[in-house]
Order: structure tokens, then sequence, then C-alpha cells
């Protein structure tokens, strides 16, 4: 009898625990936000229990039927020399036609679309397929090539559901994303990945300010959505990382808060308008900070102010340490760029920088690109006009306005007016791009530059 009430005993102890563990686990919620990890489909990912966390149902279904297929049919000229041999210049060349594609993300109800620049380069003729296989002619509105953005428009017979943008800044690392393409004429696809970094600087010498996300992005899915949970859009996937040519496990998407400015500029003005800051320097390390004696290690060090900007005008100095751009916290270069490439000449943006250890709010009123010009190995250079580069045939570049080099002097009557494009290899997309290639060279060190002179040629110097 005693062996029974022992048995009996344990069994309502068994019982009582498993109860009380039901009541603290689950009934109080604590067992719906544990995570686990699993080793079959969700294999080295730690995946949220709770609903929110993992019914991506809702966010795929308003994504998928803003984001379409866009075709652009180009035309080149192939030339076949063994023709041109016999029948001469004219003989030996043949139009041929080529196809490339890419996604797009309707932005409109009436029909505007966002994509990428790439994707509809050199098109003679853009057709957009919408996710119900709908087609249509698209008419390019307007590029920017730097940013690597392209707007589109096209002429429907119904109101389209369209993206709704959110705020890029607020976006945080480990957030859950949703990629969505549209790659061969397919109906939209949806792949998931969380937020792996923002901010990456892949030195393309355009934006320098991605959102680095492991949502698999492939071939054709340039120009499609990265949205989050909620279907809002936070970014315009345009490339990936991969030896192969195919996802690797890195893809970037440039911020929905530039992409939004970038199509505002070019509906309102009809082309980017660019404000800068009109500072050059480094992004402040451990080892830096410790050659320059400073206390800070996180921040932009300004290591030269550029003449004519707003930084000159405002008063921020050679050593000043900038910390925070209006509340953006800023501790690298391409938090820097990728804030100020969301505002427009004019704007005022309030800069924090610490200066002889102490820290100082200073108002800086932000100019227009053009009008800033900086001194190189003695060449005092200013950003190209339309007319350069309708002239030269270019879309980057920057001008030579003077030369202060004394080695030069000789030359400077043949250097006037040339202009740059390339600096070590680095294409000298503006002013205030060479301004930080000459914070990170040293004053002694030789270059090689490559310019247009003013008949058209390409030179190539070395100072």
């Amino acid at each position: 009898m005693k062996r029974y009430s022992s048995l009996f005993l344990v069994a309502l102890l068994s019982g009582a625990t498993t109860l009380g563990g039901y009541k603290l686990f689950i009934e109080k919620g604590i067992g719906r936000n544990s995570i686990i990890t699993t080793a079959n489909e969700n294999y080295g990912r730690t995946v949220g229990m709770s609903g929110e966390s993992m019914d991506f149902t809702t966010a795929a279904d308003k994504s998928v039927h803003t984001v379409v297929h866009v075709k652009n049919v180009s035309v080149r000229t192939v030339y076949n020399p063994i023709m041109q041999f016999f029948y001469g210049s004219n003989g030996g060349s043949q139009q041929q036609e080529q196809i490339g594609t890419g996604s797009g993300v309707i932005i409109s109800e009436d029909g505007y679309i966002v994509t990428n620049n790439h994707v509809i380069k050199d098109a003679t003729d853009l057709e957009v397929t919408l996710n119900n296989k709908k087609v249509y002619k698209a008419k390019l509105i307007g590029t920017d090539s730097k940013m690597d953005i392209a707007l589109l428009k096209i002429n429907a017979d119904e109101k389209l559901p369209y993206s709704t943008f959110a705020d890029s800044d607020q976006v945080k690392v480990g957030e859950w994303v949703l990629a969505v393409g549209n790659p061969y004429n397919l109906t939209s696809t949806v792949t998931a990945g969380i937020v792996s970094a923002k901010a990456r600087n892949l030195d393309t010498n355009g934006i320098q300010s991605f959102i680095q996300t492991d949502a698999a992005v492939n071939p054709g899915n340039s120009g499609g959505a990265l949205v989050n949970t909620h279907g809002e859009l936070i970014g315009i996937n345009t490339m990936i990382s991969s030896p192969t040519g195919s996802y690797a496990g890195y893809s970037f998407a440039i911020p929905s808060n530039i992409t939004r400015k970038i199509i505002e500029d070019i509906m309102e003005f009809g082309n980017v308008q660019r404000g800068v800051l009109g500072v050059a320097g480094s992004e402040l390390n451990g080892p830096t900070s410790k050659e320059l004696g400073l206390k800070e290690t996180q921040g932009y060090y300004i290591s030269k102010v550029i003449n004519n900007s707003g930084a000159e005008k405002a008063g921020l100095k050679k050593g000043d340490v900038i910390v925070k751009l209006d509340n953006q916290p800023i501790s690298t270069y391409p938090e820097l760029t990728g804030y100020i490439n969301t505002k427009r000449p004019n704007d005022k943006v309030q800069v924090t920088v610490i200066r002889d250890g102490k820290k100082q709010v200073i108002p800086v009123t932000l100019v227009k690109n053009d009008i800033i010009n900086t001194d190189f190995k003695g060449l005092e250079l200013e950003n190209i006009d339309n007319s350069d580069k309708k002239r030269f045939k270019i879309d980057y570049g920057v001008k030579i306005k003077e030369v202060n080099n004394d080695r030069l002097k000789p030359y400077q009557n043949d250097l006037k007016g040339s202009i740059i494009l390339t600096i070590d290899g680095t294409k000298a997309t503006d002013v205030e791009a060479v301004s930080k290639l000459a914070g990170d060279k040293d004053e002694n060190q030789g270059i090689s530059i490559e310019m247009i002179n003013k008949m058209g040629q390409i030179i190539r110097i070395i100072i």
C-alpha cells in the first residue's frame, strides 16, 4: 500500500509541475515569444514564434501586385571587319536588337513606376508587364545614373495598386524584410530575409549608403521592392555581391528615402537637385583617432572644408568631428552621404560637431552641387554642367578651372577647361568625390589622371 501511495504522490507532483509550467509559459505568453532554431527548412536561422514574426502573407499580398516586369529593347550597331574591308565603312555594319529585363515598383495609382537606371539604360523601347499579365508601353520620365534610379510612366486603363514609402532611416538591423521581383516575366516572386546592415559603402562612386539584406535576390530582380513586414517600401533592390553572378548571401537596396527624394525631384524639376554639405575627411576608428590625438572613436572627421560650400559659410572647421545631422547619428561616411542625399539645395541641416572636446550644433544651409569647387594637387576644380556633358558626350567628370601648381603652369593653357574623368582609376564623378579621394591620399603621393582636353582628345598625365 505504501508503494502505491508513493507512486500516487509522484504522479500528483508530476501533474502539478506540468500544470504549473503550462500556466507560467503558455497562458502568460512567454512560450509564444520564445525562439527556436530548426535544422530543416530554416536551417541556421533563429525564428520568432509569434504570429507577427512568422506570417509574411499580408506583406506579400500587398507588395506582389505592385511589382512589375520591365523589358528593355535596345539597338546596337555591329561591325563586320571583313565586309568593311571589301565594301568600305558603310558595308560592314548591321543593326542588332538586344533585350534586357528587370523589375520595377508601381508608386502611384496613375502608373508611375520606379526601377534601376541600369535596367532601362540605352533603351529604344520599354515595355511593362503587370502581375495580372497586362502589358503596357512605358515612357521614360527621367533618370539619375549616379544613384541608379529611373522613373517610368504607363497609361493604364484602371487604377493600379501601388507601394507606399516607409521611412528607411527607421529600419533596424535584424528586422525581417521581403524582396519582391518579377524577373522572367513570371508573376511576382517573394523571398524573405533580415536587414544585415545599413549604410553599407560599396565604393560605387554613386550611392554609398545601401541597405544590405540576406533575402535572395537574383539577376532580373533589379528594380524590385524591398518591403517591411507591413508591405511598405523601404528600398529598391539594385545589386548583389557574388563571385558567380547569382545570389550568394548578400544583396543591396537603395534606401526608400533617397529613392523618394530623387523621384520627387524628377517630377517637380525634371532633374535631380543635389544639396551638398561641402566637407571632406574620413570616418573615425581606434587607430585613426589615436593618430589624430582624438578621444572620440566614432564620427566623421573634417580634414578639409570646400570653398563656397554651406559648411564654409556656416563656420565648420578642419578638426571638427561630425556626430549627428539633425536627429540622425553619424559615425560613418555612408551615413553622412546617405542623409545628405535626401536633402536639396537651400535645405538647412543642424550639424552636431565635437570641437575642442565640446559639442556644438551648427546650422548649415546646403548649397547646389554645381557651385562649389575644390583644389586638388594645385588644380582648382569645379563640377561640369549640362553643356559640357552634351559637348563631350559624358555624364560625369570635373573641370579644371585654374592651374595653381607651379610645375604645371607651363601647360595651363592646355589644362584649363579640360575635364578629369578618373584619378588613379577611380571615377571623378564630382567635386565632393575628388575631395574625398584627396583626403585618402598622401600629399606627396603621385597620381595618374585621365582627362578629356578642349579638343575632345583623351589624354593621361601623372602628377
